[in-house]
């Protein structure tokens, strides 16, 4: 009982902080049927921001981390976002009325990570002062491009499958997405699909800017431009970047009128279910390597959050038969606000399993 106390009592302390505040003000904005608006560009410059202030930050980190420290939390995230889509495909992807490439579009995007989540939770960490591996950043990209490539190659082998066990009807051929479409009728696996997803995976803007600020944090010295223009800026613009996601999740709420019922269950349930698988593997790795329960947290966080950055262009590009509306409607609209709002319960049960 008093553990539920303390869960409950860590929230509600939580909904008022900057983080959350902006978000849910977003939302009521929204609901109000306000004009504000945040360009385009300017939206991509925060994230750009944001990206390579969480990359330079984890690479400055890695630079002085013990590898083997870093190498089985770096499995671990890998793993999570291969369990996240496997569920899916066992879930979402399976329920009446749910194409399989919708659901594994959904579930692809749900097991890959929100930069914008991740870095709510270290704000929410640093504002109680509890510490965690400043190399958690680094494992942005191992649970995000596990998750995305099985989830592509898992919906194209699915077609494939399809494809081959429908009979051609009257002489009219049945259409297949990559035109050589002479893949074995068992489907195969493309390892010229893998190599074809990595690429577009780590050319996605996203992706690159994290990249990027962790290879120039690892090889170059740039703490003196980290410590005097990056860090000062993150909060205030992860304050504006959560009121924009705010506005936009209140108005993708509409797109899933449009989708069956069991994106919204997903939507609000996943979050939740998959940031505990992230919270267990966490914990057991903590008892491995002595990861800290900040780290735990944090793993939690991505885990829980689904992208809203690098999956949707890379889904679009790579299942263009996947409804977007399903997908996105679901990850903005329902997913990431819930994942965002799950972060004081992570950060509670971390609290009460291992302790700050």
């Amino acid at each position: 009982m008093d553990m539920l106390v303390d869960i409950l009592s860590t929230m509600l302390a939580q909904f008022q902080k900057p983080t959350l505040a902006f978000l849910m003000g977003g939302m009521v904005l929204a609901a109000l049927g306000s004009k504000l608006e945040v360009p385009a560009p300017v939206y991509k410059f925060i994230v750009l921001l944001l990206l390579l202030k969480v990359g330079l930050g984890a690479g400055i980190s890695v630079r002085e981390a013990n590898l083997v420290e870093l190498a089985v939390p770096a499995l671990g995230a890998a793993a999570i976002g291969v369990i996240i889509v496997l569920l899916g495909m066992r879930t979402i992807a399976r329920w009446r009325g749910v194409s399989p490439m919708d659901g594994m579009a959904t579930a692809g995007l749900f097991g890959a990570v929100s930069a914008s989540t991740l870095a709510a939770g270290m704000v929410m960490l640093d504002g109680e002062g509890i510490a965690y591996e400043g190399f958690i950043g680094a494992l942005y990209p191992f649970m995000d491009i596990a998750a995305l490539v099985t989830a592509i190659v898992l919906a194209r082998l699915s077609e494939q499958r399809q494809t081959a066990n429908v009979p051609a009807q009257a002489g009219a051929g049945t259409m297949t997405m990559g035109g050589g479409g002479g893949g074995a009728p068992g489907g195969g696996f493309d390892t010229g699909l893998v190599k074809e997803i990595l690429v577009d995976t780590f050319r996605s803007p996203a992706i690159s800017a994290l990249v990027l600020g962790l290879a120039l944090g690892i090889f170059a010295r740039p703490d003196a431009v980290y410590q005097s223009f990056y860090e000062p800026l993150f909060r205030g613009l992860l304050s504006i970047l959560m009121l924009i996601m705010g506005m936009e999740a209140w108005s993708r709420l509409a797109e899933l009128r449009k989708v069956a019922h069991a994106y919204i269950l997903y939507g609000i349930a996943a979050p939740i279910v998959h940031g505990l698988i992230g919270f267990a593997v966490g914990v057991g790795i903590h008892h491995m390597t002595g990861f800290s329960a900040g780290g735990v947290v944090l793993l939690a966080v991505m885990a829980a959050s689904s992208s809203d950055i690098s999956g949707p262009p890379t889904l679009r590009g790579a299942l263009p038969k996947a409804n977007p509306s399903a997908y996105v409607g679901t990850s903005t609209g329902l997913g990431t606000p819930v994942a965002i709002l799950s972060i004081p319960l992570f950060m509670a049960l971390a609290d009460a399993v291992i302790g700050f």
